[in-house]
């Protein structure tokens, strides 16, 4: 069985408050919203993504017959709600922002309506799934805005929290405008390039670095990119430049180098030297190495002369940032507006729409956050129906549609949140009728 689509991919309570529901008779309608409570302090924006993910785990939710069963064991649960169990499916409809969109605090960026049980149990691998691909998305735009027109490809999988964590972030990646991946899986799944060179045991188990680079380019002639930091890089470099006329009769081109590790900008800088002196003045240079969006920025501005980045550790486990204070909660049920007043963990209630307004040049001015029935606002409505009655609505996007939906909204930012330093806060407002309604309900004790 497939984990990940396992509707026992869940906390313990959810299954303990259906019991209690279900003994209750409580099935009324109910809506619950995802968003993120604040912006970290090192982002200026974060990119909704995992949507896709969601809707298919929502298509085929369900509890098989052996999940049932094995319930059935715990001592927790009557055999009546064991059967209710084995029927239950998700029948709701959602709304959502967008793969590829920029967001901001308090904003809902998944709307849940639903019979109550329903709504309540997907929670714990809804969060689990949109949260993780956010994370990373809002981390990998960040090296896209420090490094354009370089090559970025994601090379993290050996360093993610499990193999989903490494698959998912390689889609998250190159949904925020990475060129590819190393996954291979990846590029299976998602049709993401993938890209590749060498490990330096390869060169390693070889008795002669020359010989080692040889061998790789003839078993691999179109695309030989060389590992050349494994013993001496500007030696290794000057080898490369040797074998450059022998493969060049045989028809191979060396496309490029990579360097892993030392001082890249300065290695980098005397590499170039050597290959564009041997002739190679097309043959790149890619970097890698524990690199992430401070260091790309760094060393393209200390005038590196570096074609590309392998992009890991600090990616996929998106070191800087590796959780959201997100949440979802319940917004409506009954027909009646809920709200959570925990100090510190307040919600803004009932069915939400964000509203982007923008200026005179077309730049993000700022959002509004509003019920969802609130008559006479202005701006471009946010969320979308994406399932209704538990079944997607529309066709499914495409990758390249939420990359294109990225790139535009990058060109609508405001400039100063285009940059990898802090920047003053973006505005998002909360509308009239919201205010009016957490007035009322605050005054009432509800």
């Amino acid at each position: 069985m497939n984990g990940e689509n396992s509707a026992l991919l869940t906390d313990l309570y959810q299954l303990t408050m259906l019991q209690a529901y279900h003994r209750e008779g409580m099935a009324d309608t109910a809506t619950f919203e995802l968003f993120v409570r604040k912006v970290p302090p090192n982002r200026n924006f974060l990119v909704a993504a995992g949507l896709e993910q969601l809707i298919e785990f929502l298509e085929s939710f369900g509890f098989s017959d052996e999940e049932c069963e094995w319930l059935g064991t715990l001592g927790y649960f009557t055999p009546e709600f064991i059967d209710y169990l084995s029927k239950l499916r998700f029948t709701g409809d959602v709304h959502a922002i967008p793969e590829g969109t920029i967001f901001f605090q308090n904003e809902p960026i998944v709307r849940v309506t639903a019979p109550l049980p329903e709504a309540q149990i997907i929670e714990t691998r809804l969060i689990n799934i949109v949260q993780l691909q956010t994370v990373i998305a809002s981390k990998a735009v960040r090296s896209v805005l420090a490094a354009p027109g370089k090559l970025l490809v994601d090379f993290g999988l050996r360093r993610a929290h499990g193999a989903e964590a490494g698959l998912m972030a390689a889609r998250a990646a190159y949904l925020a405008g990475f060129d590819g991946t190393s996954n291979v899986l990846a590029g299976k799944s998602f049709g993401i390039p993938i890209y590749g060179t060498m490990a330096h045991s390869y060169i390693m188990a070889h008795d002669d670095e020359a010989d080692a680079f040889e061998r790789f380019a003839e078993s691999l002639p179109g695309n030989v990119l060389l590992l050349i930091d494994t013993y001496d890089t500007l030696e290794a470099a000057g080898k490369v430049v040797g074998l450059a006329p022998r493969l060049a009769a045989k028809n191979i081109v060396i496309k490029g180098v990579r360097l892993d590790s030392g001082d890249l900008a300065e290695l980098a800088k005397s590499v170039r030297t050597i290959l564009d002196d041997g002739g190679l003045t097309e043959c790149t240079i890619f970097a890698s190495g524990d690199l992430d969006e401070h260091e790309l920025s760094r060393m393209l501005t200390a005038g590196a002369p570096i074609d590309g980045f392998g992009i890991g550790t600090r990616l996929t486990t998106s070191q800087d940032m590796p959780y959201l204070n997100c949440a979802y909660k319940l917004q409506e049920y009954a027909g009646r507006p809920r709200r959570k007043r925990s100090k510190g963990k307040e919600n803004w209630p009932a069915r939400k729409q964000v509203y982007r307004r923008y200026d005179d040049e077309g730049r993000m001015l700022h959002d509004v956050i509003a019920k969802d029935d609130e008559p006479g606002l202005e701006g471009e409505p946010l969320l979308r129906q994406v399932m209704a009655g538990g079944k997607r609505v529309g066709a499914r996007e495409t990758l390249a549609d939420m990359r294109d939906r990225l790139r535009g909204q990058l060109g609508r930012l405001p400039h100063d949140l285009t940059l990898i330093e802090k920047s003053s806060a973006y505005a998002v407002l909360i509308s009239d009728g919201l205010q009016r309604l957490v007035q009322r309900m605050d005054s009432a004790g509800l």
